[in-house]
């Protein structure tokens, strides 16, 4: 699978993502039968930093975290503008003016958005304007067409006439139904933001209102972290391609979608790479030809124990001697699902790597709890996490709960009733139940029995 660009400059990876090979090698953990959860996320966050910032153009932004403040340069809007299509008068002409006896104004010009030249309005004038043209000089408020007649010299008018179609051009005379107060229908130069003033701060996720924002006050490009570009790859001889006949002995892969989906859901830019089969020397071939455009790579699937679990035999001997601090070192981790996990770096530039169980459950719930905190951490942002919550727990009966092991079983939340309700039970395998579901429900390790009723507390994932 040949490389694929992501708009950011030559160099293809951020060494500020990962240690460098000048940097002190990676500590290696004292050796341990289990870890637990928090262990295992602290020395991944540990080893995970932001990328280095780049200059990128308005639609490369979007998504991405900005680095720095961002003030106003010209006041916003830049000048008096109509909030209305109608005429721009003087408000002692308009005075008293109603249905009956309307006041009658010489209309001096047109005034159109981006126009130059504007005329002037004097005592009992008046200035045709369109929604967004500039106040012209003389004139205090803005009267909406539909309080005069247009200019036809017959009832309200309901729309204004195109410049070539008006009454008498831009001359004439207009009746104008009702009184306007100063300042009415006029947008302030200003009222939206003043020059000097705090637009962005830094770590704003540039979303689509924020990139509206600094256009309209005139960046073109804007300083930022990049969106970290992750590489998701599954393992597996039995593995097909959706849409491809499914042989005897022979799955779907759905990891490698589910995991590209959540890390894009997450902030990156995700990369899919087709099922690798079970053979060591094919797996380590495709990672080393993946790292050109990675600055995370995920693997799921081969961490187990199996006898064709390769991901273990692959990548154990990644602390090449020419690459000192490298290498991703497989671990027990004190939950379910989700027992077996690997973490490390691989090539050159120390590229973060984390290896996730092959069972589908158990990988989206190590993404959750693992690589999704660490693609934010990337990308800069201070709030790693999903939000927690407390909730009561609707079920039909107990929970049972492995001793000394954190579960994460999957939920319905209703905010509304302060309730969550179990969905499938507690199998790894349950595509269609974690599809279900919004919320994981957080069983605590000396909590082997939960029941209906009781608090819970809930990551959520909807």
């Amino acid at each position: 699978m040949s490389p694929e660009t992501s708009g950011r400059p030559e160099s293809p990876q951020s060494p500020a993502s990962r240690q460098s090979p000048e940097s002190p090698e990676r500590t290696e953990s004292p050796e341990r039968t289990v870890w637990t959860v928090d262990e295992h996320l602290d020395d991944i966050l540990a080893s995970v930093h932001p990328l280095d910032p780049i200059e990128l153009q308005l639609p490369d932004a979007q998504g991405c975290v900005l680095v720095e403040d961002v003030t106003v340069p010209v006041a916003l809007p830049p000048f008096d503008n109509s909030s209305m299509d109608g005429y721009a008068v003087r408000v002692a002409d308009v005075a008293g003016a109603s249905e009956e006896y309307p006041a009658v104004l010489t209309v001096v010009g047109d005034v159109a958005a981006g126009g130059d030249g504007l005329p002037e309005v004097g005592p009992g004038q008046a200035a045709r304007i369109m929604t967004g043209a500039p106040l012209p000089p003389g004139a205090e408020a803005v009267v909406p067409v539909e309080w005069t007649d247009g200019g036809t010299g017959e009832g309200a008018a309901t729309s204004m006439r195109p410049a070539g179609a008006a009454p008498q051009g831009a001359g004439g005379e207009v009746r104008v139904h009702r009184p306007a107060q100063a300042r009415a229908h006029v947008r302030a130069r200003g009222s939206d933001v003043s020059a000097g003033d705090l637009a962005l701060r830094a770590g704003t996720v540039l979303g689509p209102a924020q990139i509206g924002l600094l256009a309209a006050i005139g960046r073109g490009t804007v300083r930022v972290r990049p969106r970290p570009r992750v590489v998701v790859l599954s393992t597996g001889s039995e593995l097909v391609q959706p849409g491809a006949e499914l042989g005897p002995g022979r799955i779907y892969d759905s990891n490698s979608f589910a995991l590209a989906a959540a890390a894009r859901d997450a902030g990156a830019i995700a990369y899919r790479v087709g099922a690798v089969t079970d053979d060591a020397d094919t797996l380590r071939a495709t990672i080393e030809e993946q790292l050109v455009r990675a600055d995370l790579l995920v693997t799921t699937g081969g961490v187990s124990v199996g006898a064709y679990d390769v991901v273990k035999e692959a990548l154990s001997a990644a602390s090449d001697a020419d690459e000192p601090g490298g290498g991703v070192e497989f671990r027990s981790l004190a939950m379910q699902p989700g027992k077996p996990q690997g973490f490390g770096s691989v090539g050159p530039e120390h590229t973060p790597l984390l290896a996730l169980p092959g069972n589908p459950v158990s990988s989206y719930v190590s993404f959750e709890l693992f690589a999704r905190p660490a693609i934010r951490a990337l990308m800069g942002l201070a709030d790693l996490h999903r939000p927690r919550v407390r909730a009561r727990l609707a079920a039909g009966g107990p929970l049972p709960s492995p001793a000394g092991k954190r579960q994460f079983l999957r939920g319905t939340y209703d905010a509304g009733a302060g309730t969550v309700t179990p969905v499938g039970g507690a199998g790894s395998h349950l595509v269609a139940a974690l599809a279900q579901a919004d919320a994981l429900i957080v069983v605590p390790e000396d909590t082997t029995l939960v029941e209906p009723g009781a608090e819970v507390e809930l990551v959520l994932i909807g």
